[in-house]
């Protein structure tokens, strides 16, 4: 974000390399080159961007753990501010008091990045610690316990009259009544109608103790007057707009009942995971051309249930770079991650993506595959893609990798969809009873040239059931009973219970068509259904509209 706005500047001869290589951004990778349509959008823009402040540009964390991310954050702006021509204890002090925001529910991991940022000032500046600098991290807490005596307090100190107050009041009271469950809900808390100016006033509003009498202390008045003040502290750093929100939220698809509640009826088209929600969430509360960057599970950028969320993304936002990493990246945790970032703008379609899925061996190998893409951007695992791509490909899946070619296809007048009719076929609920291959029968039980239309005194007929790798045919090697039409299938009850078999589809049996298998550890491969099978759920099956 301060590369973008120093370069906007006419007098700002420096490239971003040279700027990056200044202070030794050695992971700092460039905007994704732009289609010159998109350029001229850019620059037209770029016209009316006023000059920033640095002591202006907000950074937050609203999952900060232990603040690491926070504490690289204060070390970069350190940079910033030197290379403006601050001292280092100035510079320190700025970067508590305006430039690093975070936001935690564990009240332990609060103290621990608290304590962190407090180190770091003390490392540029020895007396910080002497001048009671109030830093912008806070932990979420529960509201209760803020009885009437502290409401009763305010209205008899207030100097407003009695319809103002009583207004500041009911507002106060609505926040504090939000901020029950504060502590689990955290960073996703939503508060309607409350702006910012709205929250300066209520400041002011509650700021009428001067002085707390034996009456207050006996009724724990300033205990409630601090929980007020944090509450509202909190509520202003969920209400600001920010130049970058970098977090690793929390991943979380199993809830409980309140959370779940508190979700699906604020966030509905993001509820499958709380990392989900954190992206959507941060990525409106950018100001124009700031950054939100995320580390998460890469599943939200292919599964259906994270459709919407793609929908999003692709529509408001430019995703600026993403690295896929390979499924054990982290010793720690074995979990699927990708680390990317998002743009706050429209304008810039093609971003930067490294596929580093298959480079095992850690975040070592990790991170020297991001560096030699870096430098040299030829690599066959790094690619610039236009995301507007993605929304030709049914389900928006984020394949950046795909070639124009695949992309065409999807474009073409007619799809797969258009030609073939796809079938899920069979499910007996009991193969070890219904099926058999063909060694175990006699051969002369099998029916083996069975039509659509004909009829057949035999149990045994060819069934497809999936399999392995095999392209263009194989896999005929099961059988299944379906004498007198299935009889004995569709009237089976496992354990006694209702009817557990499901045959699907079957007035596509017996008909040649395409199959393959729905589960493989290899790559997917199609083969010729021939007439006369009945088809498998594991083995599902296209046909042609003229069968």
């Amino acid at each position: 974000y301060y590369i973008d706005k120093k370069l906007a500047s006419p007098a700002e001869t420096r490239t971003e390399k040279e700027i990056a290589a200044e202070f030794g951004w050695k992971y700092y990778l460039s905007a994704a080159e732009q289609p010159e349509d998109v350029k001229l959008q850019i620059m037209d823009t770029q016209k009316d961007s006023s000059d920033f402040v640095l002591q202006e540009l907000k950074l937050l964390d609203n999952a900060m753990g232990s603040g690491h991310v926070l504490v690289y954050a204060f070390d970069v702006f350190m940079q910033l501010y030197l290379a403006e021509g601050f001292r280092e204890r100035d510079a320190a002090e700025c970067i508590i008091k305006h430039n690093i925001f975070g936001l935690e529910i564990d009240k332990r991991a609060y103290q621990l990045a608290y304590f962190a940022i407090m180190m770091k000032g003390r490392e540029y500046n020895r007396r910080i610690l002497n001048k009671n600098i109030k830093l912008n991290l806070y932990n979420f807490i529960n509201s209760h316990r803020i009885s009437d005596e502290y409401y009763i307090r305010l209205e008899e100190l207030s100097s407003l009259n009695h319809t103002l107050c009583k207004n500041y009041l009911d507002t106060l009271k609505k926040i504090i009544n939000e901020f029950s469950n504060a502590a689990e809900i955290g960073s996703i808390l939503k508060i309607e109608n409350i702006d910012l100016e709205k929250i300066s006033s209520l400041k002011k509003f509650v700021d009428v103790f001067d002085a707390f009498s034996n009456m207050d202390i006996l009724y724990q008045i300033p205990e409630m007057h601090e929980k007020v003040l944090t509450i509202l502290n909190i509520l202003e750093i969920l209400n600001y707009k920010y130049a970058a929100i970098v977090t690793n939220p929390p991943y979380l698809n199993k809830m409980s009942l309140s959370l779940e509640k508190y979700v699906k009826k604020n966030y509905p088209d993001v509820k499958t995971d709380l990392f989900s929600v954190f992206i959507k969430l941060n990525s409106q509360k950018l100001v124009k051309d700031g950054y939100a960057g995320f580390m998460t599970p890469f599943v939200w950028m292919f599964i259906k249930s994270y459709e919407t969320l793609r929908k999003f993304l692709i529509t408001n936002k430019s995703i600026n770079s993403l690295i896929q990493m390979e499924y054990s990246a982290f010793e720690e945790a074995t979990v699927p991650v990708c680390c990317f970032t998002i743009k706050n703008t429209k304008l810039e379609p093609v971003g930067n993506y490294f596929k580093l899925s298959d480079f095992r061996g850690g975040m070592k190998v990790q991170s020297c595959k991001v560096l030699e893409g870096i430098q040299d951007p030829t690599v066959n695992y790094f690619y610039q893609t236009n995301q507007e791509n993605f929304a030709k490909i049914p389900g928006t899946p984020i394949s950046y990798w795909v070639n124009d070619n695949i992309i065409n296809l999807f474009s073409s007048e007619k799809t797969l969809q258009d030609i073939y009719k796809t079938k899920t076929g069979m499910t007996t609920s009991n193969n070890d009873l219904f099926v058999r291959f063909w060694s175990e029968v006699n051969f002369n039980e099998i029916e083996q040239h069975y039509g659509k239309d004909s009829y057949s005194i035999k149990k045994w007929f060819p069934y497809a059931k999936g399999g392995g790798y095999s392209k263009w045919y194989g896999f005929e090697e099961y059988i299944i009973n379906w004498q007198d039409n299935g009889y004995d299938i569709k009237n089976y009850k496992k354990n006694g219970s209702k009817k557990s078999a499901s045959v699907r589809n079957e007035e596509y049996y017996f008909i040649p068509g395409i199959t393959w298998s729905s589960v493989t550890s290899s790559s997917f491969s199609a083969r010729y259904l021939s007439p006369g099978h009945i088809f498998d759920s594991g083995g599902s099956a296209i046909f042609p509209f003229k069968t």
